[in-house]
């Protein structure tokens, strides 16, 4: 099977975080045809492994190839002769893409093996929501005894042309948190205020006051607000949930503490009782510097065009493997005409997919065969 039949299969079987049943078992049957061993790993995900046939006894390095194989729930709209046979399920972020680039990249090295070490192929569950696939795969200690030199992952990336790659050494992508308050109040008669604890009042101050701790490095968004209430109806509880991106651990405890205060002060005012829940996401993308410099010098040294990218805050699971190993996550251009990411119309080019397998098989094998 070649790599855009691969990702043409899962593109029109997607299926959605933690239930990646039959996506993992293509995967692993696939994987079985071309000889590969592989294990089960986080529930719903594959772990292929490939050991270089210059290997030395007691030669423990490794490097581990990550790919995202969940999809979204969103209804298709793109006519494609593939598109999902799910409804309401469709791979609108790429992840089918990235999981057709590893498979391609692990045929060609299962093929040859012509490196030290060893080569782990990680298909993972569940990067679209929390907890993340990421921190059941760590959970599981699959690397254990291995000495990892690079844990490496790519995201298609729209606004590149097909034969670009996106980097930033240092911090990348945002840390998130998902917000939730429920404001207690006592309601009644719009037109009695004066026998009301007003939660919709309070509600507003609370979002107004939580918008304003936007900065550079901290964004901060509220968008479901439920009040049941009506025109001379204020209800007793006013319900509101957001999230916040931040881009360093020790900005991020302070911008939950100094979130838990707002809400304590407006109740003080108010007369309202708050229930502030910050439900832990993943943790900020941070490349390691030096995989970062050589990743770029041989993007360059085989043709490619390299662009230097910004901060961006949205978030990746990615993360939790830069906490534990040295780790690259860098964009892959799938073309302007691909639309736009988390939409039912989005089309990446499929020519990506061999800019992918070339670029991430000469990296691995780079770090692999270096000393």
């Amino acid at each position: 099977m070649t790599p855009v039949e691969f990702r043409r299969h899962l593109h029109a079987h997607p299926e959605l975080s933690f239930r990646e049943h039959a996506t993992a078992a293509f995967i692993a049957e696939q994987l079985a045809e071309l000889g590969i061993e592989h294990t089960p790993v986080a529930g719903t995900g594959v772990l292929a492994r490939i050991p270089g046939r210059k290997t030395a006894a007691g030669d423990r390095r490794a490097v581990v190839l990550r790919a995202d194989i969940d999809a979204l729930p969103i209804t298709e709209q793109t006519d494609l002769a593939w598109s999902s046979c799910n409804r309401g399920v469709m791979h609108a972020c790429g992840h089918d893409m990235h999981a057709a680039v590893l498979y391609g990249v692990l045929q060609r090295l299962a093929a040859e093996a012509d490196f030290a070490g060893t080569l782990f192929g990680l298909f993972q569950p569940g990067e679209e929501c929390n907890p993340g696939g990421a921190s059941l795969v760590l959970a599981e200690k699959p690397f254990e005894g291995y000495d990892i030199r690079a844990v490496i992952g790519e995201h298609v990336e729209p606004q590149l042309e097909v034969g670009t790659l996106g980097f930033r050494a240092g911090k990348y992508m945002a840390a998130s948190d998902e917000l939730r308050f429920r404001i207690h109040g006592t309601g009644g008669h719009g037109a009695l205020r004066s026998q009301l604890k007003d939660p919709v009042a309070a509600g507003a101050e609370l979002l107004t006051r939580l918008i304003a701790l936007n900065a550079e490095e901290c964004v901060l968004s509220i968008g479901r607000v439920e009040a049941a209430g009506a025109t001379n109806v204020v209800p007793d509880d006013v319900r509101m949930e957001g999230t916040l991106r931040t881009f360093d651990e020790r900005e991020r405890e302070i911008i939950h503490r100094r979130i838990a205060n707002i809400a304590a002060d407006i109740d003080k005012r108010h007369g309202t009782s708050t229930e502030v829940e910050i439900g832990r996401g993943y943790p900020c993308v941070v490349n390691d510097e030096i995989l970062v410099k050589r990743a770029t010098a041989l993007a360059k040294q085989t043709g490619l065009k390299v662009e230097m990218l910004p901060l961006r805050t949205t978030a990746e699971d990615f993360g939790f493997y830069c906490r534990v190993y040295p780790s690259l996550f860098y964009r892959l251009g799938v073309g302007p005409g691909a639309g736009r990411t988390h939409t039912s119309r989005f089309i990446p080019r499929e020519e990506a997919i061999d800019t992918g397998i070339d670029f991430m098989s000469r990296l691995a094998l780079q770090i692999l065969n270096r000393p």
